[in-house]
Parts: structure tokens; sequence; C-alpha cells
């Protein structure tokens, strides 16, 4: 038997820590402990891949230290623009240094070097004894180093595969005639990662051209007066600093490091420290996936296919879809084509006869719609999917027909409608809704996947696809795999093959399922179970119904509205032209930039943007409002064409040609505090602080003559919940005799007896009264209400001595976020903090601050939660004809029936206040009217 090749493989730590660090960047892990693993973990299977599919025979991992290198003795500059290293990456490069050498690689590392010096000097060594040498990094530079036995390997990233590069690929990939050249390639165009400054004008195009013709840098300087224009004049002005970038770019291969073939040899993980360390970071499926062999017990797929019972063995004569019995290997990730599954198209009445019978035995089931449209009041059903064991799904094609459609889902009315069956669904509202549409009404307890993990993990990403990859190790189909790209050419899933459709909706559902077997023991580990049960489920209810009841909107209204933002933005550019002195594009923020700050100078030291130019944001603008009129008429314009372009013109497109009215999309799964947020059209940002802002609630009006629109609000809820948190004697009294805080603040904060208290001391003490539990700074105070810093801190020192128990909630808030790296609100929502360990201020100073501010916000948002569920079903019993139809912040709105005004009147800030039991008396202020804006 002929001895194996020697392979030996250098991977370049730092670039493949960075690269999992942003690969996760949107969806951090967060295990237990509140740690960010990402990096780890992505860095892992990049090790573990080129281990298991490579099989190198030696192997090493090279990093950086934190000694400065002679790059930086050479140039001061050397990397001086890079941003500071993330916090978790700092944390996660020692643990990746644990887990290489639970692998029994070793750590390659060398203060006064680079991680590619060393790995280039190794490399050009190893190849000399004989080696095939593969430097992994995505660093495209390492392309300097490549020869004969020596190559670039570039991990597969974002959908591009392994790209393995020898000299051809590289001289083809910088388009160059000889590897040496790539030094000199990056001394002429620089590297703005590094800050190597290069020569400026001379990108990739003309650094190649100019090496074709001169051969090299130093040629090129030589000939600087040769060559035309002012390309020739800039080489020649820059010559030192390219010279100097060449010499910081050759990766330097006389590192002084031996090259030990024994120590590089790989002999495989040491299984007791790597079980350490993937136990305490809580990798447990890694851990299975690479000690499968070692451990028999280990199963590689999450996915097993399991008998579904001998009832099942009735659909024997139902297709199946994509049954597998292959096994995937243990790396790989799992999808459709490498998983044992049976998915069946249930497409005749005798088999939709046998599924209803036994979706009647079950205790519960998962259930997916396949629709026409995303928005559930116009969705038509395409289909609908069912799972309840995992590997198993059945898929019911509808027809386009809605008379036929409504007969077939007529035979799942029963189960659908049996309050003793659960039902499982990811997003479930919107499939309750695509039912409503057909008169089925979904009962009995439902567990929604996407609000479970909202739970469990507030601060991450909830749709299906993510989540399966992160528990399930699984990547589902895509839906533009389907229907394409979304676009004016995507398709309709109406359109799509019915074999195609089995397979992503059987998919969907057992999915699904097999997630919620997971969340459901989560959430009761993490004492979440009441309010995922008796909030968040009853809540999708009462949003699917508000939704469903939509609101009606009137476009004469919003016509004459557009045309007054019209001319009022016509006449505020007018003004700011000539108080510019000129014509420009107001709504260019560049010319803007130039206009106020080199033409007109309002700032000695203007703020510029990473772009370059210079800042011309709300916040600039509104502090140059206070001393310059152009600024305050840009806010203007500003204003009148975003409420023109993002509401007035907006809002009557969102109305549905089904009935007429606008549904927006109330979402739970968004704000990690627990308010909810709303879509299409965001009701939550609708402006209320100026008076054109107020205006567009005109356009909001009853359904029909024979309604009022009422609203209802809690008044200053936020601070009433500091109050009863804190337990403060002098704001709670002021609550429950009913006067008003911001004044008896003001009171106490300046000095004065109350009838004293003038409206700008009750404007400073309302800042302070809402400023503090947001984590507002002197700095902040004095820029908000326009006083000095020393004022500022003197006002917030006075709050604090008039209200002490104030400080000590917040002191406390923060002290227990530190210990427990997360805070709750009343009903045990937690807000995980794991930054509150950050040796960055500014990154600890926000953790402290959500601390103080989560429990609050959080539990303003389960009261209005509890009250809306208590609601809904009070009317529900009652049967009324009123209906509950939009949630803003603090604000219930109802279309009320004339008949039921004064019940709503007095029922309905009764169940408000009486949501939840606190100190503080609860005060709900109600208000009717022919509009929105009236009844606000």
């Amino acid at each position: 038997m002929s001895k194996p090749e020697k392979t030996l493989f250098l991977l370049d730590a730092m670039a493949l820590i960075y690269r999992a660090h942003f690969a996760f960047s949107k969806n951090p892990r967060i295990n237990s402990k509140g740690l960010n693993t990402g990096a780890p973990f992505g860095f892992t299977n990049s090790l573990y891949e080129i281990i298991d599919k490579r099989k190198p025979t030696h192997i090493g991992v090279a990093f950086d230290t934190s000694a400065p290198t002679f790059r930086h003795e050479e140039y001061s500059e050397y990397k001086a623009n890079r941003e500071e290293t993330p916090e978790d990456i700092k944390i996660g490069t020692p643990i990746v240094k644990d887990i290489v050498r639970a692998f029994n690689i070793p750590v390659l590392e060398l203060d006064g070097y680079e991680a590619d010096d060393v790995i280039g000097t190794l490399a050009k060594k190893a190849a000399r004894a004989g080696f095939e040498v593969f430097m992994m990094t995505p660093d495209k530079d390492y392309g300097q180093l490549v020869e004969e036995h020596v190559y670039l390997y570039k991990p597969a990233f974002m959908g591009n595969g392994v790209d393995i590069m020898g000299v051809q690929q590289v001289l083809d990939k910088w388009d160059i005639e000889r590897i040496d050249q790539v030094v000199d390639m990056l001394g002429l165009q620089g590297d703005s990662v590094d800050n190597i400054p290069g020569i400026p004008g001379v990108g990739p195009k003309t650094a190649s051209k100019l090496l074709k013709e001169y051969g090299s840098v130093e040629a090129i300087i030589e000939n600087a007066a040769s060559i035309k224009g002012k390309l020739g004049e800039k080489i020649a002005a820059n010559a030192d600093q390219g010279l100097l970038s060449k010499k910081l770019a050759k990766i330097n291969t006389e590192v002084p490091v031996t090259f030990d073939e024994k120590e590089l040899e790989y002999s495989g993980p040491n299984i007791e420290k790597l079980t350490t360390v993937f136990e305490d970071l809580e990798f447990r499926t890694t851990l299975k996936r690479i000690l499968g062999e070692s451990s028999p017990s280990a199963s590689a797929s999450p996915r097993p296919k399991k008998a579904a019972s001998d009832q099942m063995a009735l659909f024997g004569d139902a297709p199946a879809l994509m049954e597998k019995d292959d096994t995937p290997m243990p790396e790989e990730k799992l999808n459709a084509s490498n998983t044992k599954h049976n998915y069946h198209l249930i497409d005749t009445p005798e088999l939709r006869k046998r599924l209803v019978k036994y979706l009647s035995a079950q205790k519960e089931f998962c259930f997916d719609t396949e629709t026409d449209s995303l928005e559930p009041i116009e969705a038509n059903m395409v289909g609908l999917a069912f799972s309840y064991v995992a590997g198993e799904a059945y898929y019911v094609p509808t027809p386009e027909n809605r008379e036929e459609t409504q007969e077939i889902l007529e035979e799942f009315r029963g189960v659908f409608e049996n309050p003793e069956i659960g039902k499982i669904a990811q997003n479930a509202k919107y499939d309750v809704q695509v039912l409503k549409n057909y008169g089925i009404d979904v009962k009995g307890p439902i567990f929604d996947t996407m609000i479970a993990h909202y739970l469990i993990d507030p601060d991450t990403r909830h749709n299906m696809d993510v989540l399966a990859e992160n528990y399930l190790n699984y990547t589902p189909i895509s839906i533009t795999d389907l229907i394409g790209k979304k676009g004016a050419k995507q398709g309709n899933m109406k359109d799509v093959p019915v074999h195609k459709v089995v397979e992503y909706a059987a998919e969907d559902a057992d999915i699904t399922l097999q997630l919620k077997n997971i969340f459901a023991s989560q959430i009761n580990e993490g004492r979440i179970q009441k309010l995922f049960d008796e909030v968040e489920m009853p809540l999708m209810h009462v949003l699917a119904d508000i939704e469903y009841n939509g609101v009606k909107i009137d476009t004469d209204t919003l016509s004459n509205m557009s045309k007054e933002l019209e001319e009022a933005s016509a006449i505020a550019e007018k003004e700011i032209y000539e108080l510019a002195g000129e014509e420009f594009n107001v709504a260019s923020p560049k010319q803007l930039g130039v206009i106020l700050f080199d033409k007109l100078k309002l700032v000695d030291k203007p703020k510029k943007t990473k772009t370059g130019q210079y800042a011309t944001g709300e916040d600039i603008l509104s502090k140059l409002a206070v001393e310059h009129d152009i600024a305050k008429r840009i806010l203007e314009f500003r204003e009148y064409q975003k409420l023109k372009s993002t509401y007035v013109d907006a809002l009557p497109n969102m109305i549905s040609p089904a009935d007429g009215l606008v549904h927006t999309d109330y979402r739970q799964a968004v704000a990690a505090t627990g308010r909810l947020s709303s879509n299409n059209p965001n009701l939550q940002n609708i402006p209320i602080r100026t008076e054109k802002g107020r205006e567009i609630r005109k356009a909001f009006i009853p359904r029909s003559e024979e309604y009022t629109l009422m609203a209802a609000d809690y008044s200053q809820i936020e601070l009433r919940i500091v109050a009863a948190f804190a337990k403060d004697e002098s704001m709670i009294e002021a609550f429950k005799s009913g006067r008003d805080i911001h004044s008896i603040t003001a009171s106490k904060v300046f000095g004065v007896p109350i009838e004293e208290v003038d409206r700008d001391m009750r404007r400073k003490a309302k800042e302070v009264n809402f400023g503090l539990i947001y984590g507002i700074s002197a700095f902040g105070l004095s820029q908000n209400i326009g006083i000095s810093r020393t004022e500022a801190q003197q006002i917030i020192t006075a709050y604090f001595n008039e209200f002490p128990g104030v400080k000590q909630y917040m002191d406390a808030q923060v002290n227990n976020a530190r210990e427990h790296t997360y805070v709750e609100t009343i009903l045990g929502r937690r807000r995980y903090l794991r930054d509150i360990h950050s040796k960055n201020m500014t990154v600890r100073g926000h953790a402290e601050r959500n601390a103080i501010n989560a429990p609050i916000q959080g539990s303003a948002a389960d009261m209005i939660k509890i009250a809306m569920i208590n609601i809904h079903s009070w009317m529900k019993e009652e049967k009324l004809k009123s209906k509950m139809i939009m949630q803003v912040h603090d604000e219930l709105v109802f279309d009320v029936h004339n008949s039921e005004l004064e019940l709503m009147k007095s029922k309905v800030p009764e169940l408000m206040s009486n949501a939840i039991d606190l100190d503080v008396p609860l005060e709900v202020e109600v208000g009717v009217g022919e509009n929105w804006l009236i009844a606000h």
C-alpha cells in the first residue's frame, strides 16, 4: 500500500473568527449563560469540515498576537482605521484556542508577526519538505504565497463554494503575469482594511495595466515622468508611499519559527477535552456530530423516520413523495434531499376522510396554510399541510374555484373547531385569519413556534428557516425555489406543480412540529409558560380579530391633505432658497451639507458621515434650528415630504379591495420589550408631535353612520409603573391624590410652591420624568431642554434627592442585571442583557439603560395586552356589535355601535384600569368622535 500524500492545512484563525462572527451577527447564537457562541461555533464548523472532508495528514492554526508587528514600527497608521475588535470576538478568541487545542492541533503564534507571516513561512518550508500545503483563509492577500505546491483555500461562504487557487487561478484573479506581482498590486492600489495607503487614484484595472507595461512598483515609479496626465503626476508625488505600501503588503516568509512535522501531524481530537469545552459552550449537536464514530448512541439526524403507528398504515396507498432511507453524513447540513421523511399527497375524498379521522384522534396536530397572497384578508387557499409525527406530513391541495375549496375545508371544520385538540403553527395568526375568510374559527389551545421562540430568545430572529437551521441543523426548501425572487416576475403558489408544493408545504408542517417539541420544554424550563399560555397565545386571537375588523379611511380627507402638504412643501422650499441665496436639491443631504457648512458656515467644525459628507440628520438640524431659520425650514420641509409620501399618499393604496378597509399587520415577535409593532400601515409611527402630523388621524373614521370612534388611553402608564416599582412614597401619593405629576416634580426639583410652578418649569420636569427612565444623561437633558450641562446635572441631582426610591430602583435593576444577565417585567417577560459585563463603556452603558427601562416598557406592554384580552373576551361574551380596531402604544381604538356607546365608555376603562393590580391607581382617558383625531 502506498504511503498517503502528505497534506498540510494552515488556518488563519482571526480571518475565520471574524467571518463566523459576522455570519451570525444578525442572528446571534446565545447560550443559557448569555455567551455569544457564534464565532466559536462558525470556526468549529469550518475546522471540522476540513478535518472530515479533506482529511489532512497535518494541520495548524495561526493566530495574531496583541504585540505590535514590524509593520506597525514601519508605519504607525497601519490598521489604524480598523474599528475596535467586537466584544464577542475578544471573548470568543480564547475559546477558539481551547477548541483548537482540544482537537490536538497546535496553536501557532509569535509576537511581532501576524498570522499570515507565520503561515507564509511554514507553507514555504512544508512545500520544500514534500507537502501539499493549503492556506485556509478568505484573505485574498495570501495569493502572493501561492506556488507549485502551495494553494490558497478560500472556504465556502454565503452560497459560494470552496475556492482552491493555484498559480494560474491567482494570476487570472489579479489579472497579472507573475505571482510576486500580487504584492505590487497591493502596493499600488493599497488596502483600506489594513489602512495601507497605496497611490491615490490607482485602482485594480489601472494597477494591472501599469504592471503589464512596467513589471513592478519600482519600475513604474522610475518611469513616472513618461506616464501621461495626472496619473504620472500622482505616481511621482506618492512614490515613497507606493514603496512603503508594497513593503507593508508583503508577507514575511522568514519568520523565526521551526517547521516541526511531528508537531503538526493530526491524530484526532482529545475526546475528554473536546467534550468538556463543547458541553460548556452547549454545542451538544456538534459534539454528537464530531464524535459520532466514538459515540455509537449519537444520532446524526434530528429527523428520524418513525413508524406513524398502525393507523398510518391505512395511508399506504397515498402517494409518498421523497421517501429517503439514506442516512446523511454527520458533517452535512440536513435538507429534504438527504433526510429521511415521508410526505403524502392527500388529493381524493377517501384520503381526506382518513386524514380527518386520524387528526380527530390526536391530542394535537401541526397545520400550515398555503395561499396566493401575503395579505390574509385577500388570500385564497391553495392547500393545507398537516403533521403530527416527526418525519411524516400530509398535503391537501384545494382547487381555484372558491366554492369547491369551501367544500373541502368543510371536511376539516370539525378538527379545526374542536376545542379539545391542540393546534401547532408557525405565525399562527396568519393561518387563523385565512381560515376565518372561509368561515372556520380555529379553537383549542394553539402553540405558535414563532411566539414561543420570541419569549425564549426575544433579541434574535424567529422565522422558521432560521429556527430550523439553528435548532435542527436543517435547511428548508426556499419559497424562491418555487415562485422565484421578490419582484415583478415573482410567480404565484397556485401556479406551482402540486408535487413541488407537497414537498414545500409538508416540510413546513413537519419542521414546525419538530420545533414545537423543542420549544415546549424550553418554555417550561424558562418559567414563561404562564406568559405564553395566558397572554401571548390568547392575544394572537385578539390581534387576528382586530386585523380582520379593519379600519375605514376617508380618502377625500387624505386627498385634500396631500394638496395642502404639497403647497406647504413648496412654500418651505422657496424660503430655504431665499435663506441659502441659491436653488439646490433640498432633499439631497450632500448638496444640503455644502450649503449649510461650506457656504453659510453655520458651525465651525461640522460632523461628517463615514462616507465623508456632512451630517445633516434631524439631530443636527434640530440643534441648528434654535438659532438658524434655514435649519428650521428644512425640518419643516422634510416633515411635509415624509407625511405626504409615507402616510397621506400611501394609506389609500393600503385599502383592501376585499372590503374597502385598511388591515394593519400587528406583530408580536419584533420588539424585545414586549411592545407590539404594526406594519402596512405602521400605526405606531403616525406622528403626533406636530399639528400636521396629528391631522392624519382625521382620516381614520367609523365604518358607517351606525358607528362612532372611541379611543381609550392609559394616562402616564410608564411613570405609574415606575412609582409602583420604586415604591417611592412621593410619587405614589401624587398619583393617588390625582395631582399633576409634572407640576409636583417641578415644585420639588425647583423648590417652589406648586402654585408658583410655571410652564417652563413643568416642561423641564416632564423631560426629567420621562427622560430618566430611558437613562438620559445630564448632557442629553441639557440638549433636550436647552440648558447648560451643569444646570441639567443639578436638576437630576435634585430629582433623585426628592424621589430617592427611583434612584434605588434604578441601581437595584442594574445590579440585578449584572447578577442574572436579564431583567423581568411584572409577568416574568425576560430581556436578556448579555452586554451588561462588557468592557466597552458605551456598550455596557446601553445594557444598563435597558436594565432600567425594559421592565417598565415591558410591563406597560403586558398591561395593555391583558386589557385587550379581557376586553375582547367580554365583547364576545356580550355579543356586541362594536369592534376593537386599533392598538397604538398605550391606546385602544374602537368602532363603537351607537347603541352600545355608553356601555363601552363605562366598561372599557374599567377593564383597562384593572388589567394588572398595582400600588398606584391607573387612569384611563376616554374620548369619542367622528374621527380618530377628535376621539383621541
